[in-house]
């Protein structure tokens, strides 16, 4: 086999996983940043990432202007540039469809694009979550297939999961662990030595790639489940008129009590793995009863929220039809520019469905983006106007500093989904 550790690089993505594992291994490594989108790769040469995961300054630290054979990264969106690398990496994006099935189009568009490129020796690891099996079972017989070459004789295949956190400047991808595998023990130990060449966090190397699948579906599940559980504790505390984070607060007091929150779940991951696990368990045979109900708890949280808020306003004898409602966030997380997945658009449908008018402030939030993927209009700067109700569903710090009375009418209620504002403003919280 004549892959080394000075091996040239292909990324395949360059999204919130692509992106900064391209800057990471440039550091060390000729890396080749390939997307399909241009004008994404035209805004990375020039040192503008629209996702806010890699600063400007890093970036450009890293760049290079030609497809060269020394350290750094060069952006690309021709699939030639690719052609002359050993190591190709997939990071690209694995939704689910209206019927939360998974969607496996993109990773197999990416594996018909290495295998065009696939050469004898060479390595293709994939990143992207997945149920354990996809693989071995889906992507390697595209990279055969395209590519005219023998698994294990001619290429070799290895899977190290994604662990990227958007939106959090402290874990970053070097300071995260970093599980590996590889489709024979000489490729794994390659994986495990090439990650572990620039994640200082260091490398869990596992015995076979179908486990290293499987403990990458499941952080997240689990993560899904336990947040159901918040969830479900926070309706029945709803009814019995506690204070929720109060609670937890005091169980948390308990050296091993998990801090978990109730919230909308959404974005890539926690709203999305947990379905490919169940669609893998259910072609098996086996219905998991545990995720899916944990999924149905937190995809229902967000329709939860309007009600309450609606109820809140009833209570206080505001009109429905026609009220001015603020939802503060659009993000699926603080201090993220991510909207895919986010359930704050179950809130806002809600809300308008009971008749009210809302208006959704995100300073984060690419109002175009928002209105390509949910049809909702957007804005970036704080209204001056007064609302009948202002609803807080996500916790950007900057929402911290808003003055929230100063958004509010004579007769009007503040509900916070998240817990960050002052008890002396909110009437009621999640």
């Amino acid at each position: 086999m004549k892959t080394t550790l000075r091996s040239k690089i292909a990324i395949i993505g360059l999204g919130y996983v692509g992106l900064p594992l391209a800057r990471l291994f440039a550091t060390k490594y000729a890396v080749v940043g390939f997307d399909i989108d241009k004008e994404r790769v035209k805004q990375l040469k020039e040192g503008v990432d629209t996702t806010k995961e890699v600063e400007a300054k890093e970036l450009l630290s890293v760049l290079k202007s030609e497809n060269t054979v020394e350290n750094g990264l060069f952006c690309t969106s021709e699939i030639n540039d690719i052609k002359n690398c050993t190591t190709f990496i997939i990071t690209v994006p694995t939704p689910v469809d209206k019927n939360n099935r998974a969607v496996l189009k993109p990773l197999i568009s990416a594996s018909k694009t290495v295998g065009g490129a696939l050469k004898k020796g060479d390595v293709v690891i994939y990143e992207s979550t997945v149920y354990p099996g996809v693989t071995e079972e889906v992507c390697v017989p595209v990279l055969e297939k395209t590519s005219g070459l023998g698994f294990n004789k001619d290429f070799f295949a290895g899977y190290s999961p994604e662990r990227i956190n958007p939106g959090d400047k402290q874990n970053t991808i070097e300071n995260i662990l970093k599980v590996t595998s590889g489709s024979t023990l000489q490729i794994a130990k390659f994986v495990d030595e090439l990650y572990g060449s620039v994640v200082t966090a260091g490398t869990h190397l596992v015995s076979s790639i179908k486990v290293a699948e499987a403990s990458k579906v499941i952080e997240n599940s689990q993560r899904d489940i336990n947040i159901a559980f918040m969830n479900e504790l926070a309706k029945i505390f709803g009814f019995m008129n506690i204070n929720t984070q109060e609670v937890l607060e005091a169980a948390g007091t308990k050296w091993n009590f998990l801090p978990f929150k109730p919230g909308l779940v959404g974005g890539h991951c926690i709203g999305v793995d947990p379905y490919y696990l169940v669609q893998r368990a259910e072609e098996l045979g086996y219905h998991p009863g545990i995720i899916l109900a944990g999924r149905r708890m937190n995809d229902g949280m967000g329709e939860y929220v309007a009600s309450q808020v609606i109820k809140l306003m009833i209570s206080r004898d505001i009109k429905i039809k026609n009220a001015d409602v603020l939802v503060l966030g659009i993000t699926f997380k603080e201090n993220c520019p991510d909207v895919r997945n986010t359930k704050v658009v179950d809130v806002v449908r809600s809300l308008k469905e009971y008749g009210a008018k809302v208006t959704i402030y995100d300073s984060w939030a690419n109002i175009d983006e928002v209105k390509k993927e949910y049809g909702l209009q957007s804005t970036n700067k704080l209204p001056s106007k007064k609302y009948d109700a202002i609803v807080l569903t996500v916790a950007h710090e900057e929402y911290k500093k808003i003055d929230i009375l100063s958004l509010k009418k004579k007769d009007s209620v503040v509900y916070d989904v998240k817990g960050i504002l002052s008890k002396k403003v909110v009437d009621k919280s999640l």
